[in-house]
């Protein structure tokens, strides 16, 4: 027996017509068929499901049941043509036989009205969708009571109909209840998946349990399929759902909205608040704990409460840790721009025993050693293993003679770090800075942001003698804007050296730059580029987007600048 919470507000449940033994009358009533081509043929109507074992159609009179359904009558009058229609008309024929079913549908009002449709011809696995939608907002809303059509042949074909997954069922045997129970799960997930309109997909969501919509969320991230009224559906259920999430379901969804780069705040506060529960309970499993904190580093989602969870556990648990994946958890924490009370646990029991042959892949390495350098971490030693000819001919022959832009920032970044650490050696700008150059292109909306704030810029230092824009750099990255301010807060000549001038780079940072959640903040990277441009001698501006809005007046980003450069020349005062 199905409960009405599978089916409430929308169907979320499709019925196998392996657990259910139908009559043969119930396919004899059909008034649409379909013969060895595929084709739709119109058979003369029949209101009403034969007796067993009644083989003649037209022999059966109508019911009273049928009788009391004018708008199934009504309609199926309009069908009735003594000659089938020639090759040429099908296709016209089939089209008004589907809008005059979805009329039926639309008009119905009565399960009763509903249920005839479908017995009366052959609906679309569209047109199934609509009927068995509208029964489950009605038993959602107390209009129809679930018992009166659950066990119903018509509705069971429906169902039927919805849950195909164009494999081969097997009927030869009668199936379990056990295996009843699995095969509904299966539909349920492939009517889910196979729905081509995602807003209909959106509405089956309701009706799955927990497990679920766990399992279609991961199906969607396997697939690649971003749909956002599905997973928007798929966030809002998930995280009103009473149910606890286990600690692998927990890993599972952060992986899914990762992969998919779907990110909800709502749900992932929701996966973070189950799995500080779940932690407890684990005592041997060190991969769904490193695959959390990737999927994480990758959302962009910063919780320290969250973060000093994980990396404690594998920090007392730290003989499990193998190297790649504390590469893993650096990485993270880099990206995320954190430091957790127990990294000086993480430095003293795992960090200082991992060197390179610990790695299998030389961009692994690569990325430890661009973490340690963030999380201001790293050793001379560790810089001057990826800062040589020979390390990068290694990334080279890995990435079979192309090495990314991004692995080329990261080395322009170390190579600018490196010469504040002690006992680190450069050795690589010098003969391959020409194959080390990144050209730098902002996203649209990064764009947007820049040029309003240059628009500002302008305003107050018009002359363009005194400022530079979009300005290159052998750190990894560009300079958004730089000028030079007296005590006055006046401009000055940015080409040229001023003892008492304060020299400031504005970096413009949009919504990837940041980090979300209840502790958020810039993300590693752009605190790497502050920090490196500070021992240049700059004095770094940063406007976030969550401060300077394009769609201000011009007057009132002027201000915001205006404030932000008085505070910066007092300051050094």
């Amino acid at each position: 027996m199905m409960s009405l919470r599978r089916i409430s507000r929308s169907i979320g449940f499709c019925l196998s017509t392996r657990g259910y033994s139908i009559s043969t009358g119930a396919t004899a009533a059909k008034v649409l068929t379909v013969d060895a081509n595929g084709d739709r043929k119109k058979v003369q109507p029949n209101l009403t499901r034969p007796a067993p074992g009644v083989t003649s159609v037209s022999s059966v009179p109508k019911s009273n049941k049928t009788r009391n359904n004018p708008i199934v009558a009504a309609a199926f009058a309009s069908l009735r043509n003594d000659d089938p229609p020639g090759k040429d008309e099908t296709v016209a024929v089939d089209h008004k036989q589907d809008i005059q079913i979805d009329e039926m549908i639309l008009k119905a009002n009565t399960v009763t009205e509903l249920l005839a449709i479908a017995d009366v011809t052959k609906v679309t696995r569209k047109q199934a969708l609509k009927i068995v939608s509208i029964l489950a907002e009605w038993s959602s809303i107390k209009k129809a009571n679930l018992s009166e059509f659950e066990s119903d042949p018509r509705f069971v074909d429906l169902c039927s109909l919805l849950g195909r997954t164009g494999q081969q069922r097997s009927t030869s045997s009668k199936p379990s209840g056990q295996a009843k129970q699995r095969d509904l799960h299966v539909d349920d997930l492939q009517t889910v998946l196979g729905i081509t309109a995602n807003d209909e997909a959106a509405k089956l969501i309701a009706g799955l349990t927990l497990p679920q919509m766990i399992k279609v969320m991961s199906s969607l991230a396997m697939k690649k399929k971003r749909s956002i009224p599905l997973l928007r559906s798929l966030s809002f259920n998930i995280a009103s759902n009473p149910g606890q999430l286990n600690l692998k379901e927990c890993g599972d969804m952060l992986y899914a909205m990762a992969s998919l780069n779907y990110r909800d705040v709502v749900l992932t506060a929701r996966i973070c608040s189950d799995l500080e529960q779940e932690l407890a309970k684990n005592t041997d499993k060190i991969a769904p704990i490193v695959s959390i904190l990737t999927s994480l580093g990758m959302l962009r989602y910063r919780d320290g409460t969250v973060l000093d969870n994980l990396t404690g556990w594998i920090a007392a648990h730290h003989e499990l840790c193998k190297p790649t994946q504390l590469g893993s958890l650096l990485l993270s924490l880099a990206t995320l721009n954190y430091e957790p009370i127990s990294m000086d646990a993480i430095k003293s029991k795992l960090v200082v025993n991992v060197t390179e042959n610990d790695f299998i892949r030389s961009t692994d390495w690569l990325n430890t050693v661009w973490s340690l350098t963030i999380l201001n971490s790293v050793t001379g030693d560790q810089l001057s293993s990826v800062l040589n000819p020979e390390f990068f001919h290694r990334l080279q022959e890995e990435r079979r003679g192309s090495v990314q832009p991004s692995m080329k920032m990261k080395l322009l970044n170390l190579a600018a770090a490196a010469k504040r650490v002690p006992g680190a050696k450069e050795m690589l700008l010098a003969t391959h800075q020409v194959d080390l150059f990144v050209p730098f292109e902002p996203t649209k909306e990064k764009r947007v942001l820049i040029t309003g704030m240059l628009d500002a810029l302008k305003s107050l230092i018009p002359s363009e003698s005194m400022v530079k824009i979009n300005q290159a750099t052998t750190m990894g990255f560009t300079i958004d804007a730089e000028c030079v301010l007296d005590k006055k807060c006046l401009p000055l000549p940015v080409d040229k050296e001023h003892e008492h001038g304060t020299r400031i780079a504005l970096l413009v940072h949009d919504y990837h730059d940041m980090c979300q959640g209840p502790h958020a903040a810039l993300n590693g990277m752009q605190i790497l580029y502050m920090r490196l441009l500070e021992q240049r001698g700059y004095t770094v501006l940063s406007i976030p987007y969550s401060e300077f809005n394009t769609s201000d007046k011009l007057l009132k980003r002027v201000e915001y600048l205006q404030k932000k450069f008085k505070s910066i020349v007092t300051s050094k005062q």
